[in-house]
This record gives structure tokens, C-alpha cells and sequence, in this order.
């Protein structure tokens, strides 16, 4: 983009925020921008040179404002802004793709285009309603190869990628048709295609390049419902044995927080009749003896493993020598 066109569009942004906000300051103009006050100035003078109806006062309580009335009418958007209106609600997903300024870009266009009644119900939405992709207790994923990644995905061009997994061989490269994107609990996954259709978390791509080469999606590939089957099948495969537990009515009460929606199911669908104590009876699912292992130790003396043998003699051998580690003395 050009340096005409770059202020081109930052004025036509400047006059928008005055339509829509009313009178601001130059210090929260140039805020606003992400430039300097001097700047805001010139393109202040370019406005009125343009003959658009705007006037300054001075003062604590001053700033610029439209002669009341105005309105632009440079409010269509462009095709990046239109491609980024999915998005508008996830501005720092949108930021890591590289459309942070498309989707304020349309924002702003949007509601500069609404009728004044409708433009403060939408401006109700925003201060009410906020959505925060990521997981608690999760730092975001670094993603340098995100941006790349979605601008391959969106051209339909093959990438060649050099990728960490958990499984040897650890470092592997591959060149793949990326077909789309997801974002899922703050983390990024690249749906792409070689001999088959694999799945990629993208802060595990530590070096990607983007070929001329095109590639066509297949007719009819739907990534949503990819999406659905993935993560089923990743349940039916990370999901290896069962354990039979009791679990105590308290630790019960605030299961649904506890553990993951597959184990919560379970304990629900297969629980026993309380006993005298409240305690009840399940079987649930699990991943690898280790994770079992951490995950019930972790509930200390809210949950008993009656099976299988070998986890509940691991989680015995644990508390032996928890108990040796903080006995007194």
C-alpha cells in the first residue's frame, strides 16, 4: 500500500471516529490512529481543505467536531475489511492473522453506517459483551508462522513446513495443501493435506515457506465438520483404558470444573447409588497410566482408584511416600 493511500485511509478513519463518537480531542484522535498529534493536525487542515464541515475548539473541554447534521457517506468497505468481519468479535485472533486493522477498519465503517438508534445499541453491545478465546492458565501460543500459514490458506498455495512433534522422528518437514485454520482454547491448528488430511498446531512450525505452486480443495470440504471428527477421534484414541473410582459428594459437586467433559459424562453415566456417606461409585475413562496417575493423585483424598491394580498401587506407592516426605522430624 502506498504512503497516498495509507493516509487516504486514515483520514477517511479520522472522519468516521468524528461521525460516530462526536467531538474528541487531538491527543484522542491521534490515539486512536496510532500516530502523532502533529499528524492528526495536517490531516485535520487536509479535511477542511476537502470542504468537509468540521470545526476546533479550544480549551479543557474542547476538541474537534462535524457540524451536527454531517455524514459521510465513505463508508464501503474493502475486501479485506469484508473478509474480516467474522472476526470482529475477536480482535486478538484477528490481530494474530494479521487483520487487526481490517477488522477496526470495519467496525468502525459499520457503525458509522447504522442509524443513530441502532449505532448506540451496537456501541451497548461492545461495552457489555466481550469474548476471550484463550484458556485459563494457559500462557498464548508464540505463532511467527501463523501470518504465512493464512495468507497459503487463503491463496490456495502449497507450503512446505519443518515441524515439532511429540513422536520420533521429533523434527520432521513436509509440503502440504493447507485447506484452513482453527483456533481452539487460545491455541492455533493448521489443517493441511499431503497423502492424507493431518492436523498441525502451528506454534510447533518452526520454519515455514510459502510456494507458487496452487492447489485445489477438495469439492465440498467442509472444515467445521473436519473439525467435529478430528477432535472425536482424537477422544477415541487418547481414551485408551477405564479406572473405577469412588468419589466423595464434595469433590462430585464441583466436578464439571475438575476434569474434562468426556470423564464428567462418564462419572454422571455410570455413577451407583450414593452410600451412607455420600460417596459414589463410577467408571471413567483415561488417557496413559502416567496422566491417570497425575490426575487422580491430584484430587487427594476425595477419589480411591479400586481399578485397574496397577494405578491404584502407583497412587499407593505415592502417598507412601508423600506421607515420609512431610512426616515430622
Amino acid at each position: 500500500m502506498s504512503v497516498l493511500s495509507v493516509r487516504a485511509s486514515r483520514i477517511v478513519q479520522l472522519l468516521l471516529l468524528l461521525q460516530t463518537r462526536g467531538r474528541l480531542t487531538a491527543a484522542q484522535l491521534a490515539a486512536e490512529l496510532e500516530v502523532s498529534v502533529r499528524t492528526v493536525y495536517r490531516d485535520v487542515d487536509a479535511l477542511h481543505a476537502a470542504g468537509v464541515p468540521l470545526y476546533g475548539e479550544a480549551g479543557h473541554a474542547g476538541g474537534y467536531q462535524l457540524v451536527e447534521g454531517y455524514r459521510t457517506r465513505l463508508t464501503g468497505l474493502t475486501e479485506n475489511e469484508a473478509d474480516s468481519l467474522f472476526l470482529t468479535g475477536l480482535p486478538g485472533p484477528a490481530r494474530e492473522l494479521g487483520l487487526g486493522a481490517e477488522v477496526a477498519a470495519a467496525r468502525l465503517k459499520l457503525t458509522a453506517a447504522l442509524p443513530p438508534e441502532l449505532r448506540d445499541r451496537a456501541t451497548r453491545i461492545q461495552q457489555r459483551f466481550h469474548l476471550d478465546a484463550p484458556n485459563w492458565y494457559a500462557e498464548p501460543d508464540d505463532t511467527p508462522a501463523l501470518a504465512a500459514a493464512a495468507d497459503a490458506v487463503w491463496r490456495e498455495r502449497r507450503v512446505h513446513i519443518r515441524y515439532h512433534r511429540w513422536r520420533a522422528p521429533t523434527e520432521v518437514t513436509r509440503t502440504v495443501d493447507p485447506y484452513g485454520l482453527v483456533l481452539k482454547a487460545g491455541r492455533w491448528y493448521l489443517v493441511a493435506a499431503s497423502k492424507r488430511i493431518s492436523t498441525y498446531r502451528v506454534s510447533q512450525i518452526s520454519e515455514l515457506t510459502v510456494l507458487d505452486e496452487e492447489f485445489q480443495r477438495p469439492p465440498g470440504f467442509d472444515l467445521a465438520a473436519y473439525w467435529a471428527s478430528y477432535l472425536a477421534d482424537f477422544d477415541a484414541r487418547r481414551h485408551v483404558d477405564t479406572a473405577t473410582v469412588r468419589v466423595s459428594p464434595e469433590l462430585r459437586e464441583h466436578l464439571l470444573d475438575a476434569v474434562e467433559p468426556s470423564v464428567h459424562r462418564a462419572v454422571e453415566d455410570t455413577a451407583s447409588e450414593p452410600d451412607e456417606d455420600g460417596w459414589i461409585t463410577a467408571t471413567v475413562p483415561i488417557e496413559k497410566m502416567d496422566h491417570a496417575h497425575r490426575l487422580f493423585l491430584g484430587f487427594g483424598a476425595d477419589v480411591e482408584v479400586l481399578a485397574p491394580a496397577e494405578l491404584r498401587e502407583r497412587i499407593s506407592a505415592s502417598v507412601a511416600a508423600l506421607a515420609r516426605t512431610y512426616s515430622p522430624g
